[in-house]
């Protein structure tokens, strides 16, 4: 029986602002346990909360970039669930009027993209954190995080394949760096995903019970649960079973998903407008202020990739897929350099290095300057490409390596000279009598080989257009 995947992705986005959503403590990282848990973080019996502008701008920032509409009035509600690490009983969220209206975001798939269709994204207010076992077999309660501004996107069903959830992940955690609302750390919970998944027999339109994979907080993990997921739904309903809708978590050691608690409706959460906070209300003027501060997006940045520097589609939606990539290449191209050469050594030779080490392009060890130099080295053929990449090879491994002494310590100066280059071709063609009449008689692989021989006697250093031209002219003359 041939099955339908249907997945929606629900992403918490730690927003980028200094203090809490409702409170003026400190939403830095890595602090003692409890030392930014203020009043409001703890509940006092009489605090109030107090909005964070700043994180309004950031949710307004995302609307304007997915191109959705951002609601002049949204609403603050309370989310009532008993857990240790929420100490109020509740979670102030936004419910029926949310901040952001509905958008989208499209993502690279195959040779084109689909448009994943954005429902809503709403400010709240993150928990706190339970460590369990660390206080002889007691769990702890770390609320640091409690009151840290969250922007909760919400898709619509659109995806239908762990590849199609992944591209879009990724999108989005590029796309919240690229505008400056989110740091984008995985791994200290900065970007967390929640994914549902649900199975239905192919062709009907009758969607399957979804199962809720909770804080997925790496691309591999979504991609290793959506598929586990997906294959125990279809086993389970083949052997004659049936979906219970939950919320389960993931395993990343044993590769398993596994039910936490069956999955709460809304209405479980009992949601009623907080009766401390008024109604939020957003002017157009303020809307236009914010989107004069947006950068340059993606989407605009390919199509003037392609238009105005001659890039090919695939260039141009690769070096606009990361804001730190984009920034590198813009930095190149800065210093003179050829947009289409630039954006191959990235994306080629860069790239490949940066993949082997597993690091991003802000940790690479050759800076865009020093690129630059290597590159300009090639326009102005002082050595050849092959010549380069081995410059590049020693860069790597030697940051503070220079590429002017490289070339003369590596002996990689290319011969550009054309009374030297034309010696060398006669030498060439005085031992090479059979080659000769072979090419004249039609045989291209001859004149080829008369190159490498021209290249070999060189030691590689001959400019290579320099001998296939004058190569070409004096074979017939």
């Amino acid at each position: 029986m041939d099955w339908d995947i249907v997945i929606g992705i629900e992403t918490h986005v730690q927003l980028k602002t200094q203090t809490k959503i409702f409170s003026g403590a400190s939403t830095s990282y890595g602090n003692e346990a409890n030392s930014q848990a203020c009043l409001v973080s703890l509940a006092y019996p009489g605090v109030l909360p107090v909005l964070n502008h700043e994180a309004v701008n950031c949710a307004i920032k995302f609307g304007l970039a997915v191109k959705a509409k951002i609601n002049e009035k949204s609403i603050f509600a309370r989310k009532n669930y008993f857990y240790p690490d929420l100490p109020k009983g509740y979670q102030i969220s936004q419910f029926e009027l949310p901040i952001v209206g509905e958008g989208k975001l499209s993502i690279p798939m195959g040779d084109g993209y689909k448009d994943v269709r954005i429902l809503r994204a709403h400010l709240e207010e993150d928990a706190g954190k339970s460590s369990h076992g660390v206080l002889q077999g007691k769990t702890g309660i770390d609320l640091n995080r409690a009151g840290t501004p969250l922007l909760e996107i919400v898709t619509e069903p659109d995806m239908s394949s762990a590849a199609e959830a992944v591209a879009y992940a990724k999108k989005l955690h590029d796309l919240v760096q690229w505008i400056g609302i989110c740091d984008g750390n995985m791994q200290e919970g900065s970007f967390r995903c929640d994914v549902n998944v649900s199975v239905k027999k192919k062709g009907t339109t009758t969607l399957g019970t979804r199962r809720e994979i909770k804080n997925l907080n790496s691309f591999k993990f979504i991609k290793q649960a959506i598929d586990y997921e997906v294959n125990w739904q279809i086993e389970t309903i083949e052997d004659g079973g049936k979906i219970q809708q939950s919320t389960i978590l993931f395993n990343p050691e044993s590769g398993e998903t596994k039910a936490m608690r069956s999955k709460e409706e809304a209405n479980d959460y009992r949601y009623f407008p907080d009766p401390d906070l008024l109604p939020l209300a957003i002017t157009e003027q303020h809307i236009r202020n914010i989107k004069q501060t947006l950068p340059e997006l993606p989407g605009e940045m390919q199509d003037r990739f392609e238009k105005d520097l001659g890039l090919s589609s695939y260039d141009a939606s690769e070096l606009t897929n990361n804001k730190d990539v984009a920034d590198y290449f813009l930095s190149l191209i800065g210093q003179g350099i050829s947009a289409k050469l630039s954006a191959n050594w990235i994306l080629v030779n860069l790239f490949s290095k940066l993949n082997d080490a597993d690091i991003d392009i802000k940790e690479s060890p050759i800076n865009y300057e020093q690129l630059a130099n290597l590159i300009a080295k090639i326009e102005d053929q002082t050595i050849s490409n092959n010549a380069a990449k081995k410059i590049f090879e020693s860069l790597w491994v030697n940051p503070l390596g220079k590429v002017d002494a490289l070339i003369d310590a590596m002996g990689l100066k290319q011969i550009s000279n054309d009374s030297e280059i034309s010696g060398l071709i006669d030498n060439v063609l005085n031992d090479n009598t059979v080659m000769i009449e072979e090419y004249k008689s039609g045989k291209e692989k001859a004149f080829n080989a008369l190159v490498g021989q021209v290249m070999k006697a060189s030691k590689g250093k001959a400019n290579p257009s320099q001998v296939n031209e004058m190569l070409k002219k004096k074979l017939s003359s």
